[in-house]
């Protein structure tokens, strides 16, 4: 069966989606993608509530459906709170983007413990918190986990061990609960980005960013919706063989 264009456009009609870190960035490029292809998007921030209302207002100026929810992945309590407040408004989660994560750097040495905890608990333990609680309210017939690893977890340099190591845990994680979550048919993926020029890269010195550019075949940094593509690939059903993958996304840098 072939679909026609608008038909591939709505791959992902009638399903809902979680995407966590969404108010900017990939995050927000991942909403809005999803959405276009229509999905009802729940657009979840930590802080930038105007961000998120920006992104749920152009969502919804499209004809698509959307409603912004605050979280902080790594509390308990707030994730719980997260999830009966889309429950309650969607019904299910039938797709989990779990984008939300912390970057830093430190060079070998200057590394503590908060700095590790840090990290750590909002990139791996958020992602693991908001997997486990949001897998009960998956529909009997599955659906899909995306996670965001890094490149960085492929190559650490530039004082990213801690940040690397917390991604890699990732990928490790997504093969893991892929194979535990397959029964279900739930898919679990991650994509791997290198650097996206994105708000979170703004104060980067503009000669390390060309740097960066230089590195890659296609000469150019990330856009948010180069990767925003590849996490809706991963969650719409042709990607229905594919599960327990990290996929790097990074213009070939590796």
């Amino acid at each position: 069966m072939v679909l026609t264009a608008g038909e591939c456009m709505m791959s992902l009609r009638e399903k809902v989606a979680l995407v966590t870190g969404a108010s900017r960035g990939i995050g927000a490029a991942t909403a809005h993608k999803l959405a276009a292809r229509g999905a009802v998007v729940a657009v979840a921030y930590k802080e930038n509530q105007s961000g998120a209302e920006k992104v749920v207002s152009a969502i919804r100026a499209s004809g698509g459906t959307a409603a912004a929810f605050q979280v902080a992945i790594e509390d308990d309590a707030s994730v719980q709170q997260l999830l009966a407040d889309v429950v309650k408004a969607f019904g299910r989660i039938d797709i989990l983007v779990n984008n939300a994560g912390v970057a830093g750097t430190r060079s070998f040495g200057e590394i503590d413990f908060p700095f590790f905890a840090r990290l750590f608990h909002s990139n791996v333990w958020g992602t693991i918190q908001l997997t486990q609680q949001a897998v009960p309210h998956f529909p009997e017939s599955g659906g899909r986990i995306v996670n965001l690893s890094s490149q960085r977890a492929f190559s650490p340099r530039d004082g990213t061990g801690v940040y690397a190591a917390s991604k890699a845990a990732i990928s490790t994680l997504t093969q893991a609960f892929a194979i535990e979550l397959g029964s279900r048919n739930i898919t679990v993926n991650a994509v791997a980005p290198a650097v996206t020029d994105t708000d979170m890269t703004a104060k980067m010195p503009a000669e390390k960013k060309a740097g960066y550019a230089a590195l890659t075949p296609l000469k150019r940094l990330a856009e948010p919706d180069d990767i925003a593509d590849v996490v809706a690939f991963l969650a719409s059903d042709d990607a229905r063989w594919i599960t327990g993958r990290t996929i790097l996304a990074d213009g070939g840098l590796t």
